[in-house]
């Protein structure tokens, strides 16, 4: 026991000194994040350092990054949304995997492959990586383009293809009649289990959310969070369908919750760390000695297939008629083919289907296929002198359907309590777009049922602002209660928003000065404008004309501010003179 502790402690520390050393690398000559995973994880795999061996089980471990970010896109994409996509997945999505799969067909039976092997072959290579295509359009922030959602499309319907894909490997290796129609009707049973599952989590979800929240534990809510994701993405295995799809649906059902940003939040850091250790098992999976071997043929095979990929769904959307830099933008990104090939293969091999050689070259190929996307992916958009952000504008002129629940120029308010939610009244008689965030559940259940954009979350964690849209947010609004709680927040928010407008309730006239100096952009001392407003009324009562009451009014009120930015002023003399 001692033996394995020891050797997996040393495979954790080995995978995340390559990540700390070479991912930064990586960042820093702008090859990106992914390359950098690659290539620490052929440093630590068997071909380099052979630090860490045992690739299949940390494989396994890595999987679970890919089922955390389906989760957290199905929690920006709202059931509606996703039927108004209908037509890309079933069109697009379906047109790409047939056309590439026959197309693949009929180059493996020119090579004297099988029928039976070539039809896996087919479909395994035509598959492309959810992993890879959803983390490069997220590092360029692609998703809610047009390209975007043609790339998504199409992957989803590949991840829908999941359980006939494997049903059809039982089929080709022999199955009888009477096991086909076992498959049939479990298909059947898999289909009503997941409407079931969607119907009851719906009406339960939010009810056991709210019992957890009630604890006021943190710990418990993570942990019933993390539960959901794996709970879903478990039982839709255990039907016949991949866990990813069930993290989507799982995401999908909580796209509407008022808990949503903060289970986002708590699911952010395990997406993160895992996702970077599936790109890392990719690297380390590469068989070096075969690749070696059979270089010539295993490097004409990986560009014939990415170019092959390329021209199918480049031609599929430029049928569907989309503009030449999208369609050539989404057929790059899906050029590679994707981590069920390594599960589907698998299976071919255990079923006899391919024999050891071929379906380890193929799994060399499509590791191949990973590395290469990058630079592929760099290529073409150099060529086309475009970034994948500026189809934004094309998504516009071409009508393409928001579907992605990104907040864009809205306003975020950390705290819905009295001030809170009589700002938030006044921005939505203004019209103003608004996200509030508030740790008191009943308090945002109360506000929802009247029609307030509010959610439950910590305002005081970043990675809950990050998952309202903080980055695109035109300024936050901090009406917390606590003023306590504004002490790690400003700074925080300061740190990772420099340029983020931030005003602030305050308490007092030193509390005006403290946030300041923190870096609030303004903040409004709550006992001043209850005075000023007192004292208004008293002036005007007292015979004294409009004009003269707002001079006085306004003259000590530039009076008090103007001696919260001296005291600041001071106070950053002294710091700095600390420093020296």
């Amino acid at each position: 026991m001692g033996g394995d502790s020891a050797r997996y402690l040393i495979d954790i520390l080995a995978l995340l000194l390559a990540t700390v050393v070479v991912v930064p690398l990586f960042h820093a000559i702008r090859l990106g994040a992914i390359l950098g995973y690659l290539a620490a994880g052929v440093i630590v795999g068997p071909w380099g350092l052979a630090v860490v061996t045992e690739v299949e089980e940390i494989r396994h471990l890595g999987e679970f990054g890919v089922i955390f970010l389906l989760f957290l896109l199905g929690i920006e994409l709202k059931p509606d949304k996703l039927w108004q996509m209908r037509q890309l997945v079933l069109g697009l999505g379906l047109g790409q995997l047939l056309l590439t799969a026959g197309l693949i067909y009929l180059v493996a039976i020119a090579l004297g492959t099988t029928h039976h092997a070539a039809i896996i072959i087919g479909f395994g290579l035509a598959l492309s990586s959810t992993a890879f295509c959803l983390k490069l359009l997220a590092e360029k922030g692609g998703l809610s383009t047009q390209m975007g959602q043609m790339t998504f499309s199409v992957l989803l319907l590949q991840d829908l293809a999941v359980v006939p894909l494997l049903a059809l490997v039982s089929l080709l290796a022999g199955t009888s009649d009477v096991q086909t129609s076992i498959i049939s009707l479990n298909t059947l049973y898999s289909i009503g289990v997941v409407i079931s599952l969607v119907v009851v989590v719906h009406y339960l979800l939010n009810p056991i959310l709210e019992r957890i929240v009630s604890t006021q534990d943190q710990d418990v809510f993570i942990a019933l969070a993390v539960l959901l994701v794996l709970g879903m993405a478990w039982m839709m295995e255990k039907i016949g369908f991949s866990m990813a799809l069930g993290a989507f649906l799982a995401g999908i059902m909580l796209a509407d919750s008022r808990y949503r940003h903060q289970i986002e939040a708590d699911i952010l850091p395990f997406r993160g760390i895992l996702l970077g250790l599936f790109f890392m098992t990719v690297g380390m999976g590469i068989d070096f000695a075969l690749l070696a071997n059979h270089l010539f043929v295993i490097i004409l095979l990986t560009l014939g297939l990415m170019l092959s990929k390329t021209a199918v769904m480049y031609f599929l959307a430029r049928l569907a008629k989309t503009p030449h830099q999208v369609a050539m933008q989404s057929a790059v990104l899906l050029s590679q083919s994707g981590e069920f090939g390594f599960v589907l293969f698998g299976f071919a091999l255990a079923s006899g289907i391919l024999d050891p050689h071929t379906g380890h070259m193929l799994m060399v190929v499509i590791a191949l296929t990973m590395v290469l996307t990058p630079f592929y992916v760099k290529l073409v958009n150099t060529r086309l002198n475009k970034k994948l952000t500026e189809t934004n504008k094309l998504r516009k002129e071409e009508g393409a359907i928001t579907v992605f629940e990104k907040a864009e120029g809205h306003i975020i308010l950390a705290g819905f309590g009295r001030v809170g939610a009589r700002v938030g009244a006044i921005l939505n008689m203004a019209d103003k777009h608004y996200i509030g965030i508030d740790l008191n559940q009943d308090r945002v259940k109360v506000a929802r049922e009247q029609g307030f954009s509010v959610y439950y979350g910590d305002a005081s964690n970043i990675k809950v602002l990050q998952a309202a849209g903080a980055a695109e947010a035109e300024m936050i609004v901090v009406a917390m209660d606590d003023p306590s709680q504004f002490n790690n927040m400003i700074p925080l928010i300061r740190q990772y928003y420099p340029n983020l407008p931030i005003y602030a309730r305050a308490k007092d006239r030193a509390h005006c000065a403290k946030l300041t100096a923190q870096g609030v952009s303004l903040a409004i001392s709550e006992t001043l404008e209850t005075s000023l407003r007192l004292a208004e009324v008293i002036l005007s009562n007292t015979g004294l004309n409009n004009e003269d009451v707002d001079m006085v009014i306004d003259g000590f009120r530039d009076d008090y501010y103007s001696d919260v930015v001296k005291k600041v002023s001071e106070h950053r003399v002294v710091m700095g003179e600390l420093k020296h």
